[in-house]
């Protein structure tokens, strides 16, 4: 067995022993090693990153069904001049939405039987060509249970063969008069998608928004193979489901902003009729016109009396988050954001904003709430009123389990396959060395300052309740949020008061960290690579997002001469004009790394209805002259010591060191 010598196998004998119960001879044992080493040699499977979905749901949908266009080439390269392109695309459009195309097929098809024969031929020549980059257990696995035996017929058996042709026939004849095409063609087609994307990554920011980040966050906890790197509304929600209220606030306001109230009512039950009760108390004679929602970017579902409704609660909510906010900055001096607390220097009287020695107009002079003697104060039905606010966060199932899901498949970065993915950035001094952070009295930069705000955000959910641990944690949350040394924020400052109602501009921008500019440089980003442990040279990439690509100005999501891809496209429709498109996905497979473009997405009923697929404008960012095999991967090395480890069993074995459980 090669190099394996006896001292080594004695070194490990426990570890053999134990592995011993799962390949209890011999022949178990060698049949592993076979396996594995067929496996190495397969192509790699396909990973697809996504960032900033922002509640997008249709959106993300669609892209996992059509894998970024991926489905509909496979079709043009099985079909080619073979099918109509009306043909290819109803195909396609099967394939992404089964169950309600087949409704429409049914409706107007004139030879159901003969559309069903023809239909289910495609469809495995389909999936014969998305499988065989897998091995037939990886794609059994993924079978639906009532057809796995027939569709591993048809899948390994080829109809060139005259004495199968006849064989699969029957199959698929038989299929249609037993009445079971129907739920076939739904089975084949989900798992087409399934095969056609190996492994997922979402590179943060799936809440806010858009109306359905519940929706996306149910799909994912179903989803086969995937990982997520938080971003900096992922960490707002987790702060919210840990029980940081300023977090809650903050949530509520955002959704308020663009009239989104599906994901908290629908989606987790929030109870906001007590804030919509106080509002119109407090604000019912109020025109409240800087609170109006963000409507310029998608149909809004709301009539105009609801309309004034969540302005009314906008504005309440946003008074009591900088509260909130106030009490967190007073508790915690040294988070540094004493020049966040704004509401003390406002002029009550003459309805000015006084700040660096300079007046300032305000937008808005209407503060019923705040007492001018103590402005940070919540009175007594803004304190009743967030009592019941978290006790709804605190008892929501739906909001639990998707935390869990954000928790488990989480974290604040990932080293994948040679890339680095983070949401946001790694925070850098001018001169492009990392910036020290100061956390609880001890430094941190680098992956080390990724990791301890890893470990700080699952202490403000998991740690022991009462415990001086979780408390920092928790109000550490809301600093993740909006801190200028928070890797998942990295600006100066976040202006929501200015913003809302300071007049001057001067005082609503937000200045970026040096990591944004810096990230431009090869070398900066090499350094990077380092730091976490990779190696610049082997095909290495930083994969963010966070900051829109504008695209329509002429940037480019390729920087630092392709080592930094930032793939912030604008799913979220709010984005979409600045951005000029709706999105990207970076795909990575054997062959290579392609940036896909999107446009805008119209809607699943037009995709079902019309065939409209997402027009997509894929860029090679850089191609394999060898194609990439599992054993050039993570996943590779990882096999290769189970390789080792069995090896080493077999000489115990044969050795008489561990006798076979025969």
């Amino acid at each position: 067995m090669g190099n394996i010598t006896s001292e080594s196998i004695i070194s490990d004998l426990r570890y053999l022993q134990l592995l011993s119960h799962s390949f209890p001879t011999i022949a178990d044992a060698s049949t592993e090693i076979i396996n594995l080493e067929a496996i190495l040699n397969l192509p790699k499977g396909t990973e697809h990153f996504l960032t900033d979905i922002h509640g997008e749901y249709e959106a993300f949908q669609h892209v996992l069904k059509n894998a970024s266009g991926a489905v509909k080439r496979k079709v043009n390269e099985i079909f080619g001049h073979t099918l109509r392109e009306s043909e290819k695309k109803e195909l396609c459009t099967l394939i992404y939405y089964p169950e309600e195309k087949l409704q429409l097929i049914k409706a107007s098809e004139k030879d159901l039987d003969d559309w069903y024969l023809i239909t289910l031929n495609q469809l495995v020549k389909v999936c014969q060509n998305v499988s065989s980059k897998y091995t037939r257990s990886k794609v059994r696995k993924a079978l639906p249970e009532d057809f796995s035996y027939i569709i591993q017929e048809l899948l390994h058996e080829s109809t060139i063969d005259p004495n199968k042709h006849a064989y699969i026939n029957v199959i698929i004849s038989t299929i249609i008069s037993t009445k079971r095409a129907d739920d076939f063609i739904i089975a084949m087609c989900n798992l087409i998608q399934r095969l056609t994307i190996d492994l997922l990554h979402i590179v943060g920011d799936i809440y806010d928004r858009g109306p359905g980040a519940h929706i996306i966050m149910d799909t994912l906890c179903d989803y086969h193979n995937f990982d997520i790197q938080w971003g900096n509304h992922d960490l707002l929600w987790m702060g919210a489901a840990s029980g940081n209220d300023a977090c809650m606030a903050n949530v509520i306001r955002m959704s308020m902003r663009y009239a989104n109230l599906a994901t908290l009512e629908d989606g987790y039950g929030i109870n906001l009729l007590p804030l919509a009760t106080f509002a119109m108390d407090v604000y019912g004679d109020d025109p409240c016109e800087i609170f109006a929602p963000k409507l310029n970017f998608s149909d809004s579902r709301y009539n105009e009396k609801t309309l004034r409704l969540i302005t009314q609660m906008h504005k309440a909510i946003t008074i009591i988050q900088l509260k909130l906010e106030a009490a967190i900055i007073d508790r915690r001096p040294e988070l540094g954001m004493g020049n966040r607390k704004l509401l003390h220097l406002i002029d009550f009287e003459r309805g000015v904003f006084m700040y660096d020695g300079k007046e300032y107009a305000l937008r808005d002079t209407n503060f019923p709430t705040i007492d001018p003697a103590d402005p940070y104060r919540l009175t007594e039905e803004e304190h009743d009123l967030m009592e019941k606010i978290h006790a709804s966060f605190m008892n929501s199932e739906k909001l639990k389990k998707h935390m869990r899901c954000l928790f488990t498949y989480g974290g604040m970065y990932l080293v994948c396959n040679s890339n680095l993915l983070y949401h946001a950035s790694v925070p850098l001094n001018a001169d492009g060395s990392f910036k020290h952070v100061v956390i609880n009295g001890k430094e941190y930069w680098g992956e080390k300052l990724l990791k301890k705000v890893d470990q700080l955000v699952r202490t403000a959910y998991f740690g022991e309740d009462g415990s001086d641990e979780k408390a920092f944690a928790l109000d550490y949350m809301w600093y993740m949020w909006c801190g200028p040394d928070a890797p998942s924020f990295d600006k100066d400052k976040m202006a929501t008061f200015e913003r809302y109602f300071v007049e001057d501009k001067s005082l609503h921008k937000e200045t970026k960290g040096y990591y944004y500019t810096l990230r431009n440089e090869v070398e900066v980003c090499n350094r990077i690579l380092r730091e976490f442990g990779i190696d610049p040279e082997a095909h290495a990439h930083i994969i963010n997002g966070h900051v829109p690509v504008k695209t329509i100005k002429g940037e480019q999501p390729i920087k630092a001469e392709g080592k930094m891809l930032v793939i912030d496209g604008g799913f979220s429709k709010a984005y979409q004009p600045e951005t000029g498109i709706a999105g990207y996905t970076l795909v990575y497979h054997s062959h290579g790394l392609q940036l896909v473009q999107h446009e805008p997405f119209q809607s699943r009923q037009k995709a079902i209805e019309e065939g409209q697929d997402i027009k997509s404008t894929t860029f090679l960012v850089e191609f394999n002259s060898q194609r990439m095999m599992v054993k050039d991967t993570d996943k590779g090395r990882e096999l290769r010591t189970q390789i080792e480890d069995l090896k080493k069993l077999l000489v115990a074995y044969r050795t008489g060191l561990i006798k076979e459980h025969v």
